[in-house]
């Protein structure tokens, strides 16, 4: 095989990139000032994340309300809608990103036990994603992720096919899957989407307070997998979440949830280089088509440690970069 051989420059190039974050949906409504305070960092997309919720890993079985008024407002259809319309006045556009929340788990673990499960879950699945996917249209919101670390689902090909089949008929705006950085590369129906998703919490690292050098270094180490998944499907990139917390060890498992790190010391100057390591190393890539960093909140809050850049080192690398035109 030869593909690494190919010169950069003929690589997948994409129009202005998506300069994104993951909009945390807010339990009341919005005041009015907070969609600004993300438009001045240069910031010109957002994700949103409304919830389905599954009870166990291998339980077939989805909840999920549209419209439910139990949810936190910024999650339910009206909060939706009023955070598409006040940030489309911005500029900033939006891509609907459902997740589901697995009790005791993590979507990754989904795994039925037998065939008939398999088929209820992907049934319940598909009602699921078609409710939002018609928000999203109605809505004229012009991205869906349909998915998102769903990693022991996405080797059903065929079942993905006809989910996406489906969507297709109600939705008419661009589609993404968010695959986890360790399921991207084996997913077959790229082919079927707009973009090629990655939840990018790619390890950089493997120890604490890594130097900005290392953390280059550690990226150079994930491109050819992900350009040759570029080369295969002719996709453009777009890394749906990527993340660091403001703790020394941010690096070596980006993944971890914040309340794993209480005991581990904070460092914003470490949070910091890992976002100027992406900015230097993957976001110029001809074939990335954008980036929407885990996560940013209506309004900033004081629980550390935490993933958000806001009012820390890191915000001014992401404020930096996301204004140069």
């Amino acid at each position: 095989m030869i593909w690494w051989t190919i010169p950069e420059e003929q690589l997948l190039e994409t129009a202005e990139k998506w300069k994104g974050v993951c909009w945390v949906g807010s339990r009341a409504p919005l005041e009015g000032n907070e969609l600004r305070a993300l438009k001045a960092t240069g910031a010109n997309a957002l994700s949103q994340t409304p919830f389905g919720w599954q009870n166990g890993v291998n339980n077939p079985e989805i909840r999920w309300e549209v419209n439910a008024e139990r949810q936190w407002w910024g999650e339910t259809a009206k909060g939706i809608q009023a955070t598409h319309d006040s940030s489309q006045v911005l500029g900033i556009m939006n891509m609907l990103k459902p997740h589901l929340w697995v009790r005791g788990s993590w979507p990754g673990e989904i795994e039925m036990l037998d065939e008939g499960d398999w088929e209820l879950w992907f049934e319940n699945y598909r009602g699921f994603i078609l409710d939002y996917a018609k928000l999203a249209e109605s809505l004229k919101i012009p991205m869906l992720c349909i998915g998102t670390e769903l990693e022991k689902t996405s080797q059903r090909e065929e079942d993905w096919r006809k989910v996406i089949a489906q969507i297709r008929k109600v939705y008419s705006g661009k589609l993404v899957y968010a695959a986890n950085f360790t399921e991207f590369d084996k997913i077959k129906f790229w082919d079927e989407l707009d973009y090629i998703g990655i939840q990018a919490y790619f390890p950089l690292a493997d120890k604490h307070n890594p130097g900005l050098e290392e953390l280059k270094a550690g990226w150079e180490k994930q491109m050819p997998k992900i350009e040759k998944v570029v080369r295969k499907y002719k996709k453009p990139v777009i890394f749906t979440e990527i993340g660091y917390c403001n703790t020394v060890d941010a690096a070596i498992e980006p993944w971890v949830w914040p309340n794993e790190r209480m005991e581990v010391e904070f460092s914003e100057a470490a949070q910091a280089r890992c976002y100027e390591a992406f900015f230097e190393s993957a976001w110029p890539k001809s074939w990335l088509a954008g980036v929407f960093f885990w996560k940013w909140y209506p309004n900033r809050h004081d629980r550390e440690p935490d993933f958000t850049p806001q009012g820390k080192e890191a915000e001014a690398v992401m404020t930096k970069y996301f204004s140069i035109e």
